[in-house]
Parts: C-alpha cells; structure tokens; sequence
C-alpha cells in the first residue's frame, strides 16, 4: 500500500511521518508516537476513552484516519501536565477529588472538560454533565468528576 506524508503539531511538537492511509488517529498517537495517555475503548466512538482535542475541538480519535489530521494541531493528554510535570488544575481536581478510580476513561474526560471548560468557565452542575455526557465511566458514578470541575471553576461542592 502507497503510503503519505502527513504534517502536524502534536502537543507543540512539529511531526512529519509517512504513513498509511488506513492508519487510525489513535494508532498513530498511540504506536508510532509513543504517546499512550490517548486510550482506546470501543473503538466506535462511543466511550470518549480516545478523546483528543483537534485544533482545540474534541474529537474521538478512534473515529479518524490519521490523514485526516494532517495539516492539524492535536493536544493529547500528555500536553496537559506542567514541563516539571507538575499537573494542571484540572488533573490536580481530579486527584483532590477523587474523580477518578481505575483511570481508563480519565484521558478523555480531562480532554472533553479541557475544551469545553476554555469556552464555559463557569458552568452550573447541569452544564457539567451535559458536557460529559459523552464520555463513559464505568467505575465512579460522576459525582466526583462534577466535584472536580466544581473545585477547579471555584464553585461550592455539595
């Protein structure tokens, strides 16, 4: 199978890369990148698990071709935790709020809340969900992921 070049930003870093034109986004990321924060669950874009943001959107990356990326910038989980390390505000809620239990689907939510919380910074409980509707986790029941956006939005936590 011929393969192509493809261009983009990858959390900041220039990446140029033959490859197949078949290559799933999260394959990529994942197996050529070596970046494994972007995890795969369904595989039909349903549990949120590879959610990555596309030119600052959320996407599932299970449900793109790595070509259709070219020419993007993409931010995967990776690209959220300080240079030292350090986490972020909404990584560091995660933890204080113990919004996370086997951690699979926690890329993808911090992802998903990532974005959305850049264009409502202030969002109500109801809003909170709705934003996470998409993403599915089997493990905590989302009132501590709530608490968490609530904690990192300095709202009152019920």
């Amino acid at each position: 199978m011929d393969r192509v070049l493809i261009s983009m930003i990858i959390n900041g870093k220039e990446i140029q890369k033959e490859i197949e034109p078949r290559l799933l986004l999260t394959d990529f990321i994942r197996e050529e990148l070596k970046l494994t924060g972007t995890h795969i669950g369904c595989e039909h874009g349903v549990c949120g698990a590879c959610t990555i943001l596309l030119n600052k959107k959320p996407v599932r990356g299970c449900l793109m071709f790595t070509v259709q990326a070219d020419g993007c910038e993409i931010q995967t989980v990776e690209s959220l935790a300080k240079e030292d390390g350090a986490l972020n505000a909404l990584q560091q809620a995660f933890t204080d709020c113990h919004a996370l239990q086997c951690g699979f689907c926690t890329p993808g939510f911090l992802m998903t809340l990532t974005s959305y919380l850049s264009e409502n910074p202030k969002p109500n409980e109801d809003e909170i969900r709705e934003a996470i509707s998409g993403n599915l986790c089997r493990c905590t029941g989302y009132s501590n992921i709530v608490k968490a956006v609530k904690l990192v939005t300095n709202q009152p936590i019920s």
